[in-house]
């Protein structure tokens, strides 16, 4: 039977990293091939190599191709050529190998797969059926964000199926959050930050029903794996950082530090995203700008 009381999800401590992960320092870049990188990613990026620099480390690169329709080979080739332009260096990734390869989300399936069944054997996920129909009625995402809806729990009462299931394919898959319970941590860069499970987010998808792994596992466990100590990304992810903390806590995984950047948003106050396509670092390059003139263009 599946374990889906309260008491029994919220008893673990969020778990604190141990001594011999404090000192190598370990950051990493994670970008999607799924568009050109914009001035945005740059100043994101800039910041993790700067932060790498500064604590005399070293940084992964790990192209986050999971998403089979959208990732191209031509943007994963792009990324990695724009960044290099920018002057960012790294010492791990798909073009100069290392202990941890393959570096390419869309090859490290079976690490996913081993995550999903710690998850399904612990209680901790279900399977959901409902339609996009089903979900129309949740409330919206928040405009300024990737995030999505607060899934209105139809499934939870399937908690008790997941151990029917060997694989995941043909069903989402969502995480049970223990409702009502906050979830906390310092933020490097924003500071305190707290989100409470079941308001400010709700159960979230693990695996998708076209047998692709999610962000927030994949992440997680790609992160452990790599040992990475530091996560830089942008302020929009801020809520996603909870979502992991539970998924770390369930898998018994490190915890790494959270560095989330300011957003670089337009005159109009509108953060910056993949559809600006005038802002890309290709088309930048294109009109003459210079790294400097880029890196100009970041938030203080």
């Amino acid at each position: 039977m599946g374990r889906c009381s309260r008491s029994a999800l919220v008893a673990p401590a969020i778990p604190t990293l141990p001594p011999s992960r404090q000192t190598a320092y370990r950051g990493r870049l994670a970008p999607s091939p799924t568009g050109w990188l914009h001035i945005g990613h740059a100043c994101t990026f800039w910041t993790a190599y700067q932060r790498a620099l500064a604590h005399d480390g070293a940084l992964v690169f790990r192209n986050e191709d999971l998403d089979p329709q959208r990732s191209k080979a031509e943007f994963a080739q792009a990324m990695m050529e724009d960044l290099r332009w920018l002057g960012i260096r790294w010492q791990e990734g798909p073009d100069v190998g290392g202990p941890f390869a393959p570096y390419e989300q869309s090859r490290r399936r079976e690490l996913y797969l081993e995550a999903w069944r710690k998850l399904r054997d612990g209680g901790f996920i279900y399977p959901c059926t409902c339609s996009r129909k089903d979900l129309a009625t949740s409330a919206a995402a928040p405009n300024d964000t990737d995030d999505e809806p607060v899934y209105p729990g139809r499934c939870r009462n399937k908690i008790g199926e997941a151990r029917n299931h060997d694989l995941p394919k043909g069903v989402n898959w969502r995480f049970l959050v223990p409702d009502g319970e906050p979830v906390g941590f310092d933020d490097l860069r924003q500071g305190k930050q707290s989100s409470v499970a079941g308001r400010d987010f709700g159960d979230f998808v693990v695996w998708r029903r076209d047998d692709v792994p999610a962000y927030q596992l994949a992440v997680v466990a790609d992160d452990a794996a790599m040992l990475i100590t530091e996560v830089v990304r942008g302020a929009d992810l801020l809520t996603s950082a909870a979502r992991q903390l539970l998924l770390i806590r369930a898998l018994s995984l490190p915890l790494p530090a959270y560095y989330h950047c300011d957003l670089v948003r337009d005159q109009a106050g509108v953060r910056l995203a993949k559809r600006h396509d005038a802002l890309s670092l290709r088309a930048l390059r294109a009109q003459g700008y210079t790294p400097q003139d880029v890196l100009a263009m970041c938030p203080l």
